[in-house]
């Protein structure tokens, strides 16, 4: 057994029990435990039957790894060894080394620790051979996706997500999924601002698809008018899995008009596919957005990711 505790003089404690042969006088290797004898000179202590031997006069420890006893064991003997081993500072991890928020220790070769100082808001970790700890800070590929938030709903007031646009990403995927545990009906959505839905705005839409029990009609405004919502799903009026994803360009930019395109469709006894593209005036910036039901209930999950591009 080994235990250990790092203070002023860091050491590591050993207890070392062996019954050996008749006759033995080197100890060394491992005990009856699968411990190995491993000790510093001078801090060993070895007992024979439970009494303590005295160094140099009942036995000899020079090695650090073998003990010679002066009398020979005889059969039964039973012989402990409690030592302790010094740990060089050098090997230990000192709070010290942790010089600021966010530092990491990493290594910059075997047996050689090194402390990686922490990188700028919004950057990841990342490996990289050509450093001295083979790590490094840096900003997400152009493109890729970063999880912002999510939500599970159920019921039928629909789920609004709210501050989930901002200046950090011009673009955003809008992910849900709906469960079969009931009846769900057409899924909408609509711009949020500073809490609110917005529904007055110029929205401008066009779909283009295939179905089997769906209309474009479905859509108020299709094609050039002005509507209050944006399509996202279609369900049918029984249980059914479905799922869809919407890309919403420049929500937060009021200098860009925002644009936006998914494909709904649903799996069930119809079948759809589709494709939807609109745009809207941006007069303001756009923070959230709500995902809805047009009437009944709805239960899923909604995420939203940002990426640059």
């Amino acid at each position: 057994m080994a235990t250990g505790r790092i203070g002023v003089t860091p050491t590591l404690g050993v207890r070392w029990s062996k019954a050996p042969a008749g006759g033995t006088t080197s100890l060394s290797g491992l005990d009856d435990n699968s411990v190995s004898l491993v000790y510093s000179v001078g801090y060993e202590q070895v007992y024979r039957n439970g009494v303590l031997l005295s160094r140099g006069n009942d036995y000899t420890a020079t090695s650090g790894t073998s003990i010679t006893l002066i009398d020979a064991t005889i059969a039964g003997d039973i012989i402990e060894v409690f030592a302790n081993e010094l740990v060089p500072l050098t090997d230990a991890i000192s709070k010290g080394q942790f010089n600021a928020k966010g530092a990491l220790l990493s290594a910059s070769a075997a047996s050689t620790p090194g402390v990686l100082a922490v990188g700028s808001n919004n950057q990841v970790l990342t490996a990289d051979s050509s450093t001295t700890t083979g790590l490094k800070w840096a900003t997400p590929a152009t493109g890729a996706l970063t999880l912002i938030t999510s939500a599970t709903f159920s019921g039928s007031s629909g789920q609004s997500i709210n501050d989930c646009f901002s200046a950090t990403y011009r673009n955003y995927l809008i992910k849900a999924t709906f469960d079969s545990t009931s009846a769900q009906t057409e899924i909408r959505a609509r711009l949020r601002v500073s809490g609110s839905d917005n529904t007055s705005n110029n929205y401008r839409t066009s779909v283009l698809g295939t179905n089997s029990g769906m209309s474009s009609t479905a859509l108020t405004g299709d094609g050039t008018g002005t509507i209050s919502y944006w399509q996202f799903n279609f369900l049918e009026s029984t249980a059914n899995d479905a799922t869809s994803h919407m890309e919403i360009f420049n929500p937060f930019a009021t200098a860009y008009t925002t644009f936006w395109n998914n494909a709904p469709r649903y799996r069930g006894s119809d079948s759809c596919i589709a494709y939807y593209t609109g745009t809207s005036t941006v007069t303001t910036s756009y923070t959230g957005i709500t995902i809805y039901p047009a009437t009944g209930t709805m239960t899923g999950k909604v995420e939203v990711y940002g990426y640059a591009i």
